[in-house]
């Protein structure tokens, strides 16, 4: 991939196995949304007619944003009257399939829209590397499994397809750059955003003792696929050679970087950080059940919809070329077949962040 190649977090190929994946992204929600229910207690809440506006950065299908949203709304109404509308703003990249995103709040009965007639829904599709909603509007941001993808690939990986497995020191530090402006952009658009008194929540991939984001089994497992997939002709090699997966974890170090020395910035400081490492459910589901047909099947659902979609970019004719649909279904076969015959849990390290906006900062 060129070094000024624009890759943003993937959009699903298929909604419906998007949000059947994201039951295991939901394996760190429980301490994110008791944080963010937290923040509703206590955030500074404007007067009606105005509306309370809670964001949602990186909605995707909407399934990670049902409960924390819900729960927040039931927090909210807790401090205020039943008819002070409560406008929530899901944000996403512009490919994003924001119609699967309103059948979910439609549809699903974990729906905050079935439990609150004076909450609304909206959406917004643009990038949350820059300012996307008007400034000290926002009384409560929430962003689960997004800001771990980097705005763009700053160079290509040639030993990997993660920055995290690459011996390439080169490619290491113009990641480790990015990373760091991502979360830099990230903290100050979302400071002019929030309210004074208002707080935002993060859930988003840290490192695991060894220094990696986790996963790595299953990157292990795609690599291994990709090359089984040259070998018999479905990929071209230098397809393969163009493939990377721009995501970082980051340290608690990085995750401060931009409030020091002074720990503010853009009127935001750090009330909460916390790295931990979250349940791989569907190991428990294989420690339960010894199926390892099933154990290889979640997991190469998973990177169907989370990560192949990245991976499709770099084939000839891009991802909506007439050999994508042949790609992903011969890469999802060969993941499932590597890790069936290989059971092993995954680490995912996470880390919870909650910024709060002082009172009286512009």
């Amino acid at each position: 991939m060129r070094e000024s190649s624009i890759v943003v977090r993937p959009q699903p190929m298929d909604s419906a196995t998007y949000t059947a994946s994201s039951r295991l992204q939901a394996s760190g929600l429980d301490s994110g949304i008791r944080l963010f229910e937290q923040a509703a207690r206590t955030v500074t809440l404007p007067e009606p007619p105005q509306p309370i506006a809670i964001a949602d950065y990186g909605a995707a299908t909407g399934y990670n944003s049902l409960l924390p949203v819900g729960a927040a709304v039931l927090a909210l109404r807790a401090r205020t009257r039943p008819d002070h509308a409560i406008l929530v703003a899901h944000t996403d990249l512009p490919g994003n399939d924001f119609s699967a995103l309103f059948s979910t709040l439609a549809e699903d009965p974990d729906s905050y829209l079935k439990k609150d007639s004076a909450t609304f829904a909206s959406a917004v599709g643009r990038s949350f590397y820059r300012q996307i909603l008007p400034s000290q509007s926002i009384a409560l941001g929430w962003s689960s499994w997004a800001t771990h993808w980097l705005s763009r690939v700053p160079a290509p990986i040639g030993d990997h397809i993660h920055i995290a497995h690459s011996a390439d020191e080169t490619a290491r530090r113009a990641y480790t750059r990015q990373g760091a402006l991502d979360w830099h952009d990230f903290v100050a658009f979302r400071g002019r955003e929030l309210a004074p008194g208002g707080k935002l929540v993060v859930l988003t991939l840290g490192l695991d003792d060894a220094g990696l984001p986790g996963f790595a089994g299953v990157m292990q497992a795609i690599l291994a696929a990709l090359h089984s997939l040259v070998d018999d002709g479905t990929l071209h090699p230098d397809e393969l050679d163009r493939m990377a997966i721009p995501t970082v974890g980051r340290t608690e170090k990085e995750f401060r970087a931009p409030f020091a020395p002074s720990g503010r910035f853009e009127g935001l400081s750090v009330e909460h950080l916390e790295l931990f490492n979250a349940e791989d459910r569907f190991w428990a589901r294989y420690r339960a059940d010894g199926n390892a047909v099933a154990l290889g099947a979640a997991w190469a659902g998973f990177a169907r919809a989370a990560i192949f979609p990245t991976l499709t970019t770099a084939l000839e004719g891009g991802p909506d070329g007439p050999r994508t649909g042949v790609f992903v279904d011969a890469l999802e076969s060969a993941v499932a077949a590597y890790l069936s015959g290989a059971p092993q849990q995954m680490t995912i390290p996470l880390a919870t962040v909650v910024l709060v906006k002082r009172s009286g900062a512009a």
